[in-house]
């Protein structure tokens, strides 16, 4: 049996900033200025994603997964998740006035 998730996330998704702001350095005891020299980035660069003001990109999801040894998905998946939220709650109006195909 199948259950469809019809009603989407109720609550906007952590964004990988916060993530790596709350979870990753203090448990790393990592400073900012530390995690921007590990990465091989700026830490104006760092501070826009820790902030959310900035998004994780691919190159930087291939810099914190080999860092922290997880996966690249990790990264994006989590950035994607922030992306689609944000889409759905700009256009959801526009989105609800489409109406979906019926198979022919």
């Amino acid at each position: 049996m199948t259950i469809f998730n019809t009603t989407g996330m109720q609550r906007q998704p952590t964004h990988p900033g916060a993530m790596l702001r709350e979870d990753f350095l203090p448990d790393y005891g990592l400073s900012v200025e530390q995690l921007a020299d590990a990465l091989g980035v700026s830490r104006q660069s760092m501070i826009a994603v820790l902030d959310e003001r900035k998004a994780v990109s691919p190159e930087l999801a291939l810099r914190l997964a080999r860092l922290f040894g997880n996966s690249p998905e990790f990264w994006l998946n989590a950035q994607r998740a922030v992306d689609l939220w944000e889409a759905s709650q700009s256009i959801k109006h526009e989105v609800a006035k489409i109406k979906p195909l019926d198979v022919a």
